[in-house]
């Protein structure tokens, strides 16, 4: 199998598509599915990688000269697409350090798109893979340039991480960009007369996913489906919903380097430490019996950050503490520091993100704000599973197929695992907030809550199965 990706932790990450793209590979081994990665070769990818061997040129991809190259990098078998024309510039992979896009975007993931299709008619004649996976809109032309090219029996899956983010460019790019004049078409990559990346990904590739079976349901509907639900609801025989998982061996209490006392379900009084560890870390009292709050998200309106300001009067009454780790729009980024100025000691934020620092976040805190007004997954309330935080999360995506809530026949029959609301207002957040201050009280219901959370199976292993059964369907007949 062959994925293609725009990131890949730990190399290049700026969210949750990078840590999936690195977990799924280690996770399909186990299901005797081999899969190598291709991905931009930036700086920090070419500096990572090790046995390095040049696997093709492309003597003008999109203005210079490039090259394949394959090796490993953090237990991952790669190939990494050296163009230095394309990829090595400052900046995250999308935009410059002023914020804005690059302007070549366009095609800087058409040419990443172009080489996976390459690789699948054969260009590496030891790897041929039998199914391209491609993730999101900067691999959303994979399908495109297998069907409007010479033949090719390698299949493919396009992963729907965020239809939100969608790259649409310019009609007039279409020659420049290897595609025919057929291409442009309603059933192709045309999108109200521009070129859409992942919308030629929906109509084109032979399977699609999306990281939770609600989201799944949710993009088929005017409401949530971003302009592209008239075709997601035609493709409908073609679209599952396949959760997320996280690395549980990152993502593990019992061993995380980063924190400062490590603990399991039977050591969950060690969490104490790391709870003052955090609050002496971010300035904040040092206050045990405190309830602390925390949220670990880009600060934009999708995650609902504007929600939770207008609801610190609320959040911080009586013994209670907020701690943020993120960046995003710049009206939130201040919003909170003046909090923070405000509420000296009891909110404590970090602007931008610090890998650390998250995992420091999630063994510290008790309960985890997550107010999305839309999540196709989510991986922080999986986490926060894995670390017995409790989160708090509306009914929307993959935060609906992941938290339990506990109600009262939840809490009775030993279910709940969390605290979900909706809609996504300040109303309603302070009446969570309100059950989550109602459910602490009672110290052992907290402690059954805190265990049910790390018992439930946040693993990639159910996901893995899925997409392992996918790929067999697909390109059958592949080892079982």
């Amino acid at each position: 199998m062959l994925s293609v990706a725009s990131e890949i932790y730990p190399l290049v990450k700026t969210g949750g598509l990078a840590d999936v793209v690195g977990a799924l590979p280690r996770a399909l081994a186990r299901e005797g599915i081999e899969m190598r990665t291709l991905v931009p070769g930036y700086p920090a990818v070419r500096e990572a990688l090790d046995g390095v061997e040049t696997v093709h040129t492309f003597p003008d991809l999109h203005g210079g000269s490039a090259r394949l190259l394959a090796g490993r990098a953090a237990g991952l078998e790669l190939f990494a697409l050296d163009a230095p024309h394309l990829y090595a510039r400052p900046g995250n992979p999308y935009t410059s350090p002023d914020g804005k896009d690059w302007p070549d975007n366009a095609r800087r993931f058409a040419a990443l798109a172009q080489c996976a299709a390459a690789i699948a008619r054969g260009a590496v004649p030891a790897f041929t893979p039998q199914v391209a996976h491609a993730h999101d809109w900067q691999a959303g032309l994979v399908p495109a340039y297998l069907r409007y090219g010479p033949r090719c029996p390698c299949k493919s899956v396009l992963t729907v991480h965020n239809l939100a983010f969608q790259g649409t460019f310019p009609r007039d790019l279409l020659a420049p960009l290897g595609l025919p004049p057929a291409s442009f078409g309603v059933d192709g990559v045309e999108y109200y007369g521009s070129i859409g990346y992942l919308k030629a990904g929906i109509a084109l590739a032979d399977r699609i996913t999306t990281v939770s079976p609600t989201y799944a349901g949710e993009i088929r509907t005017a409401d949530a489906g971003m302009g592209l639900d008239g075709l997601l609801r035609k493709r409908a025989d073609r679209l599952s919903g396949i959760l997320n998982g996280i690395d549980n061996d990152v993502w593990n209490p019992a061993t995380d380097p980063h924190i400062a006392a490590r603990f399991d379900p039977h050591r969950l009084g060690e969490r104490a430490a790391n709870k003052a560890a955090l609050q002496t870390r971010l300035g904040l009292a040092t206050e045990p019996g405190a309830l602390v709050f925390g949220v670990v998200s880009r600060l934009t309106w999708q995650k609902g950050i504007d929600v939770i300001v207008e609801a610190l009067p609320v959040l911080l009454r009586g013994r209670t503490q907020l701690v943020l780790l993120g960046a995003g729009d710049a009206p939130l980024e201040q919003a909170l520091k003046t909090a923070a100025r405000e509420h000296a000691g009891r909110v404590g934020v970090v602007l931008g993100y610090d890998e650390a620092l998250a995992h420091q976040i999630q063994a510290g805190i008790d309960a985890l704000l997550m107010p999305s007004r839309f999540e196709p997954c989510g991986l922080t309330q999986l986490i926060a599973l894995r670390y017995g935080v409790i989160p708090v999360v509306p009914r929307v995506g993959g935060l609906a197929d992941t938290v339990i809530d506990a109600n009262e026949m939840a809490l009775a029959s030993g279910a709940g695992t969390g605290v979900q609301f909706s809609p996504v207002s300040r109303e309603q957040l302070e009446l969570a907030i309100a059950r989550v201050r109602s459910l602490a009280r009672n110290r052992a219901t907290w402690r059954h809550l805190q265990t049910r959370a790390m018992a439930t199976d946040v693993s990639w292993s159910r996901p893995a199965r899925r997409y392992a059964a996918l790929y067999r369907e697909l390109a059958a007949p592949l080892p079982h």
